[in-house]
């Protein structure tokens, strides 16, 4: 079975050392998160994360019904990089990778996900396309939050 990619790239108006305070504190995912998902984190978190953080929270991706979501932070690199994989969750594969590179016009931002469904590949092609939609929109988001709040501020 393959698993399904999704690359999106933002250009944050901010030095890296910002972008990863933002991005390494835990309590800021619900800000970058679609209210429609009505996201909440279940576990004590820390102010900022660390390899090994596992974060515990519930979304509601479909007709108001609530998913439990475990993930782990399991690979970091400040202020470069780090890793959030799923432990126990919606995807058979939940793997995302944040990047972040200082250029000349701020901060690259890059996001890449790996995922997988439960029963592949019969699940993909039943509803494959609506969790696609879905992640698009939630991606479309929060790229709109990330504008509002770096390229905006900084002008």
């Amino acid at each position: 079975m393959k698993a399904h990619r999704i690359i999106k790239v933002q250009v944050l108006k901010t030095d890296i050392t910002t972008a990863w305070d933002y991005f390494s504190s835990p309590g800021n995912l619900a800000e970058i998160t679609p209210d429609w998902l009505n996201f909440q984190i279940l576990s004590d978190i820390p102010d900022k994360m660390y390899g090994g953080l596992i974060v515990q929270y519930n979304i509601y991706p479909f007709l108001g019904l609530p998913v439990g979501w475990v993930t782990e932070i399991t690979h970091t690199n400040e202020p470069y990089y780090f890793v959030d994989e799923q432990r126990a969750g919606p995807y058979k594969l939940w793997h995302h990778q944040h990047h972040f590179k200082e250029t000349s016009e701020g901060v690259e931002m890059t996001d890449i996900v790996h995922y997988m469904l439960p029963l592949e590949p019969v699940s993909y092609m039943l509803i494959g396309g609506i969790v696609r939609k879905k992640l698009d929109e939630i991606f479309s988001y929060r790229f709109s939050k990330l504008k509002a709040l770096f390229n905006l501020q900084n002008t």
